[in-house]
């Protein structure tokens, strides 16, 4: 996701009426999902929000399963341009830094609910949910295996030092981003977010670090 208040799938113009727009009706879905979380939206929150029928939305979306994953994949980007932001980047560091503090100023935009859609809309661990928790733990998972790349190649070209451990530097960056998105839920500032995210960039290895 940019680093902006807004994701960019909520700037938009005055268009249709919602019920006659499928990506604005979309977009409701996902702060839907992201304010309430998966399990405990109802489809009633749903239709109300997005302002369709039931039958309007499973004749567009499919079932409530479906609609999530969708609200997902839109909150979270595409993939090839996560990757691409990564991969650009004039380093890991950057990169890294990046991630960071675009999570800090996201998870606490004005016009959308804190925290990460993707952490606390699963943050249930019940059976109905496990599928769609394996879909949000891929996303992660490809987000987590394109920065441990990036790390390695910085390794491999002297950037970094050679004691440097790619998959658990790129674990821990993630693992950050998951509890700040954690504290903005729970209130923190932006202000906090970003010291936290500079914190964590202070412990990052450089070249010549033993």
């Amino acid at each position: 996701m940019e680093s902006s208040d807004q994701p960019p799938s909520l700037r938009r113009k005055t268009g249709r009426p919602l019920s006659f727009n499928r990506d604005a009706a979309l977009e409701q879905a996902m702060l839907t999902f992201w304010r309430h979380g998966y399990e405990t939206t109802s489809i009633v929150d749903l239709t109300q929000a997005m302002g369709v029928t039931a039958p309007s939305l499973y004749a567009t979306f499919g079932d409530k399963r479906r609609l999530f994953l969708e609200a997902a994949a839109l909150y979270a980007g595409d993939p090839e341009e996560r990757a691409r932001a990564i991969d650009d980047a004039p380093s890991a560091y950057d990169a890294a830094r990046a991630m960071l503090t675009g999570a800090a100023i996201a998870y606490t935009g004005d016009a959308t609910p804190p925290g990460c859609l993707l952490a606390s809309a699963t943050a249930s661990g019940s059976a109905a949910s496990r599928d769609v928790q394996a879909a949000i733990a891929d996303i992660r998972g490809r987000i987590r295996t394109t920065l441990e790349a990036r790390i390695r190649r910085d390794v491999d070209a002297g950037a970094m030092p050679l004691s440097t451990n790619p998959a658990a530097l790129a674990g821990l960056v993630l693992a950050v981003v998951q509890g700040m998105s954690v504290l903005a839920r729970d209130g923190a500032q932006r202000a906090a977010l970003i010291a936290i995210a500079d914190a964590a960039m202070g412990a990052w290895p450089r070249h010549g670090d033993p």
